[in-house]
């Protein structure tokens, strides 16, 4: 959400008083936004449709704690804590966190059983690892885990049912589950305390003026601004007892301006906070 609004060190730190200043906490960091990324990994990330900006070249701990902002958790690739877990072990400890993210698995099945399983037994072996230096590990969904199995289930059920409950906990996006056709409010509650930690972004539409069709596709939205169950959903994820509350929004921002987009996400949540 941030890609576009950290060039450099002043824009960066007038982005992140805003932050504070709208009411937030802290910030959810991803690996490879604060750190100078390949081409390839840049290729792929706009492909997602995710601005990568030039966060990389920053020095994020010393602005987090020149701004007053928390790091929430750290996003990882799986395939990172595999080769060199201590560094990235090391750098969520030096940012103040004990979560680590995994951000989801690029040029992955997850249409075949065989792999899913395969990859429920890595997130149990790392989140072992993770464990014995003090951290939390997560899985964070998109809407690609909604696919089927040949037995009917969706990838996502085997990865909750395959990883131990001690090892893996869960980031549960529930806009992209509600952009997958799934029920997001009967998943969170199948998660249960194993939801540590919440996404939230509204789903709707922004048009101006006459359409030329009666069909739009939806897209993320302001909370409180699109069709989403918000308090719904809010109301659940306090009963799982989640640590934190995340914004996600990476695209559709009002005016495209992805500080103004925050800012009016904070008074919901403030309003429904009270």
């Amino acid at each position: 959400m941030l890609g576009t609004v950290t060039g450099n060190r002043q824009q960066a730190m007038e982005a992140l008083g805003r932050i504070r200043k709208a009411g937030y906490d802290g910030l959810e960091l991803n690996r490879f936004m604060i750190h100078p990324a390949s081409f390839m990994v840049r290729t792929m990330t706009r492909m997602a449709g995710m601005p990568t900006g030039k966060g990389g070249n920053l020095d994020w701990k010393g602005m987090l704690e020149d701004s007053g902002l928390s790091v929430a958790s750290l996003h990882a690739d799986l395939g990172s804590l595999e080769r060199e877990p201590e560094a990235v072990a090391e750098e969520a400890h030096s940012l103040g966190t004990d979560r680590i993210v995994i951000t989801g698995m690029y040029r992955f099945d997850y249409g075949s059983s065989d792999a899913v399983k395969i990859l429920t037994e890595r997130l149990n072996k790392v989140g072992a690892e993770l464990k014995e230096k003090g951290l939390k590990l997560l899985y964070h969904n998109h809407n690609i885990e909604l696919q089927r199995l040949n037995d009917g289930k969706a990838a996502y059920e085997l990865i909750v049912e395959g990883t131990e409950e001690d090892l893996v906990g869960f980031e549960f996006d529930s806009f992209w589950f509600t952009e997958g056709g799934a029920d997001a409010k009967q998943w969170m509650k199948r998660l249960s305390h194993r939801m540590s930690m919440w996404h939230v972004t509204d789903r709707g539409f922004r048009q101006a003026g006459p359409s030329m069709t009666p069909i739009m596709k939806s897209d993320s939205m302001e909370l409180g601004s699109g069709n989403m169950d918000l308090r719904g959903l809010y109301e659940i994820a306090l009963s799982n007892g989640v640590d934190a509350i995340v914004l996600e929004s990476h695209r559709n921002w009002i005016e495209n301006d992805p500080l103004k987009s925050m800012e009016i996400s904070a008074k919901w949540l403030k309003e429904v906070s009270e």
